[in-house]
């Protein structure tokens, strides 16, 4: 692609995620990607970091809790939740879903080709709050990404100001906004991945831009098509949809497997 529509277009995703800020990283001292006369990418001079377990798609076992969201008139989402990788993100979810916190709320935020953001009791994106009544830092993990049916939490510029608001990744199976290999190229100090991430993100889409920045603490298993109907939604100015979106009930169960 164009490198400079690229940087508008990174400019552009980054406006439109609004309390979303980019991923983080550090490349091999002295690494560099090169781009061409024409703008494109020199894939072959990026050093990519070590590769990496990946737990996004480890399947839940027989016995462990899942989230399953019930979405009103369009059926379930079913999502793995990562204790070990975002234990606090995790116990946070897990006590609102089961104090019935998330029940009756609806998805504010929707984009296209992004993300569904919900948990806000308002509805605007200005409410919502922990389990222990104020923000959290859940941190991040070198094992989750945003990959094609994350699931995070937003914040408003740090991990350290989660509450209860999270998102789920909507891209396509395959597509991304910007590619690891461009941001890499845009801003090497900035952007930069383990190999088999890059090539994961390449095979099932996702926002690569968001690592570093956001807790992700689960996955959609099953239901990304309730998740695409979702982000098919026709939405007003500030990306709310203009026919109500609602988590009739956000329920712990154990996976029968």
């Amino acid at each position: 692609m164009n490198f400079k529509k690229f940087i508008s277009a990174v400019t552009a995703a980054v406006l439109s995620a609004a309390v979303f800020t980019g991923c983080e990283g550090t490349p091999d001292s002295g690494s560099t990607a090169l781009v061409d006369e024409l703008g494109n990418v020199d894939a072959n001079t990026i050093q990519w970091l070590p590769d990496v377990d990946i737990h996004n798609f480890n399947m839940p076992e027989a016995g462990e809790k899942i989230a399953v969201i019930t979405v009103k008139d369009m059926g379930e989402i079913k999502i793995k939740l990562f204790p070990e990788d975002a234990p606090k993100g995790v116990e946070n979810f897990i006590g609102l879903a089961e104090m019935g916190y998330y029940d009756e709320l609806i998805f504010h935020r929707v984009i296209q080709d992004f993300m569904n953001q919900g948990g806000d009791p308002r509805g605007d994106g200005t409410g919502g709050k922990s389990i222990w009544g104020e923000a959290f830092d859940g941190g991040t993990s070198e094992h989750l990404y945003h990959f094609t049916g994350a699931v995070a939490y937003a914040n408003s510029g740090a991990t350290s100001t989660n509450g209860s608001q999270f998102y789920i990744v909507n891209t396509p199976d395959g597509y991304m906004q910007s590619t690891c290999e461009e941001l890499y190229a845009y801003d090497s100090t900035s952007y930069n991945w383990p190999a088999n991430v890059a090539a994961k993100y390449s095979e099932v889409g996702g926002v690569p831009f968001l690592d570093g920045g956001y807790t992700v603490f689960g996955q959609v298993f099953e239901g990304m098509d309730v998740v695409r109907q979702i982000a098919a939604s026709e939405t007003d100015d500030n990306d709310k949809p203009l026919t109500q979106v609602i988590m009739e009930s956000v329920r712990i169960e154990e996976y029968q497997g």
